[in-house]
């Protein structure tokens, strides 16, 4: 494992993970519910700003490597497991909707690890429609674990309603990559 910013931030948006998590189960009198709103939504938004700081820094100083290749979606793919089970726990998102989401990253990386093995994995690298579907799933997580109101911004309301644009874009994408994927899927079959 190389020793390097990028993979650095990596790791620190794993360890972050059961951070944001913890903040919910402390009791009441250490922190009001509306700070632990607010504590957990800003240790996301760091974590969520290292995955993109990560990647850029590992381009701009060309640091990019196998390894940071492989922990930089895996540690995004448990970090918005994380937080969507939390909001499912606290009644702030739909355990359907989660398990939309959540489904279609561990299809997705199953669908990426079999096309790699096949040498076909610029093939369903990710796309454009993957990208917005990351900024609204983030956006809208932001907003249901700041749940209250922000500005007079419905923070419930908001990203309630961006998490099912979320999930639509999550289908999509789904199906998009899994189009991408069909030619070696045809091959397979036969």
């Amino acid at each position: 494992m190389p020793l390097n910013i990028p993979n650095l931030l990596t790791w620190l948006r794993i360890l972050l993970i059961p951070v944001f998590v913890a903040v919910f189960y402390l009791p009441d009198t250490k922190l009001s519910p509306e700070l632990k709103n607010l504590t957990s939504t800003l240790f996301f938004l760091v974590a969520a700003a290292t995955d993109w700081l990560d990647g850029y820094l590992a381009r701009r100083l060309n640091q990019s490597s196998a390894f940071g290749a492989f922990l930089d979606p895996v540690a995004d793919k448990l970090m918005v497991a994380a937080a969507l089970i939390v909001l499912v726990e606290l009644g702030r998102a739909e355990a359907i909707i989660a398990f939309i989401i959540i489904g279609r990253e561990i299809t997705i990386s199953a669908l990426r690890e079999w096309m790699a093995k096949l040498g076909e994995s610029k093939s369903v690298a990710v796309s454009m429609i993957g990208k917005v579907k990351t900024t609204f799933q983030m956006l809208a997580i932001l907003l249901l674990l700041y749940h209250d109101s922000l500005f007079g911004l419905n923070c419930q309301l908001m990203g309630g309603l961006l998490l099912y644009v979320a999930a639509l874009l999550t289908l999509w994408s789904m199906g998009y990559y899994l189009m991408l994927a069909s030619p070696q899927l045809k091959k397979t079959r036969s």
